[in-house]
């Protein structure tokens, strides 16, 4: 072995950066398998990580550098087991149970599921959990992300997530949940709460709640990953039309922002560049889960809504009759402020912004959604075209106040700057009730 050299050590630098952004959850998925808690998972996968960083400058990377990991965090947990062993009696047996299993299963796992982090999935989503904490827990535990931005995607604050995400790790071992994928028979009741789990990790990946970029790709993409093996799992309708939802969506990433970084609003966007292939198998999906299933499910709707603007090749030929009876038929399903938002902003292409303003500020009126920026940044889109520019401005201030991705900001900030310069107003319109 002989000295490691800068360039050496700059490229295992480099390696263990993207083996952990892209591949960290998956090590500790099946950490979690091997080693049967969420604590135990947590500090050996960062223990693998700390040894890689010690070991791989000198030794080399290794070829298989996830199974390494995985191979070095369950030792090191091991490891640790044994040093806590005076103060717990269990804890040596827990090791040596942990030692006898052998490192063949980390193969075992694409035998039975195909995926480490989909058989988490259905554990984080066990049906004694409650739907809030399953969500919660599956956001945190499989795919990484912190509770500020669940807390954001839940339109809830980080320490009731905290609380939910401890709760929900405690049920578990307590109740001895196991981390397995259940039986068949078991599937369809566990369904329903995964493929709303997929749901929001693609939509904070398409739509990231903050930060300095529009989307984030690595949740989107494991998002339609975890969708792919899920369907391949389960063929189900609801399973199929989800993922064609997510395909019809991702087909326009590209066109969504400008080489800067702004965003580009859908009529904006030129169609040209739209990814006819993810078109054309979500259409495919669609029209497969349309014909299996017995009743046309929310993301069978919302995937049908998707389909009408991905083949209008002009803004100007959207359907927006069809598109806002299909809204009509998915509130009848999900009677929610959100599915009434969007509706409302259909209702505004179709029939013009006063029928859709009145919607909106009767959504507001209840209470609802008053924390939400995006339902105050359409208010100041409605009453922009009605020509209130006073209030225009001061919705899209309050939407300011509420949104924390940065090129929605700008977005927004341009908005209220070129409606000032029309108006001359240099100070801040006030925030009209409601």
């Amino acid at each position: 072995m002989g000295n490691a050299g800068p360039d050496r050590s700059t490229t295992v630098a480099l390696r263990l950066e993207e083996l952990y952004r892209g591949e960290a959850r998956r090590v500790f998925a099946t950490l979690i398998r091997l080693l049967g808690s969420f604590e135990l998972a947590e500090e050996a996968l960062q223990d693998a990580f700390a040894a890689a960083a010690e070991q791989w400058p000198e030794n080399g990377i290794p070829e298989n550098a996830r199974a390494w990991l995985v191979s070095v965090g369950r030792f090191k947990a091991i490891d640790v087991l044994r040093r806590r062993s005076r103060f717990r009696e269990s804890l040596p047996q827990l090791a040596e149970g942990i030692e006898r299993r052998r490192f063949r299963e980390l193969e075992r796992a694409e035998e039975e599921v195909g995926d480490d982090r989909l058989r988490l999935v259905f554990v984080c989503c066990h049906p004694t959990l409650g739907d809030e904490a399953k969500i919660a827990l599956t956001l945190r535990e499989v795919c990484g992300l912190t509770t500020e931005e669940i807390a954001r995607a839940f339109l809830s604050k980080p320490p009731t997530v905290a609380q939910r995400i401890v709760r929900a790790k405690r049920r578990i071992r307590d109740e001895r949940i196991p981390y397995e994928i259940p039986p068949l028979s078991d599937l369809p009741e566990r369904l329903a709460a995964v493929l709303r789990v997929i749901y929001l990790v693609f939509n904070e990946g398409y739509s990231a709640t903050s930060g300095a970029s529009i989307t984030r790709r690595d949740l989107s993409d494991e998002a339609i990953r975890l969708a792919r093996l899920l369907v391949e799992l389960m063929p189900q309708p609801e399973a199929e039309a989800l993922l064609a939802l997510m395909l019809l969506h991702e087909s326009r990433r590209s066109t969504r922002m400008t080489e800067e970084g702004e965003i580009v609003l859908l009529a904006d966007q030129d169609r040209s560049r739209w990814d006819r292939e993810l078109i054309a198998e979500g259409v495919a999906l669609l029209e497969r889960s349309l014909r299996a299933a017995r009743r046309v499910g929310p993301y069978a709707l919302q995937a049908a809504i998707a389909a009408v603007h991905a083949e209008a090749e002009r803004p100007e030929e959207t359907d927006w009759n069809e598109i806002v009876g299909l809204y009509d038929l998915l509130l009848q399903l999900q009677p929610t402020a959100i599915v009434e938002l969007n509706r409302a902003v259909a209702i505004a292409m179709r029939d013009g912004p006063k029928p859709a303003l009145t919607i909106v500020e009767r959504i507001l009126e209840r209470g609802e959604l008053t924390e939400y920026g995006l339902i105050h940044a359409t208010r100041a889109d409605l009453c922009r075209r009605l020509d209130r520019p006073e209030e225009a401005i001061a919705s899209y201030e309050r939407a300011l106040r509420l949104t924390e991705q940065e090129p929605e900001r700008r977005f927004l900030r341009r908005r209220i700057g070129g409606l000032r310069s029309r108006t001359g107003s240099g100070s801040s319109a006030s925030i009209p009730a409601g």
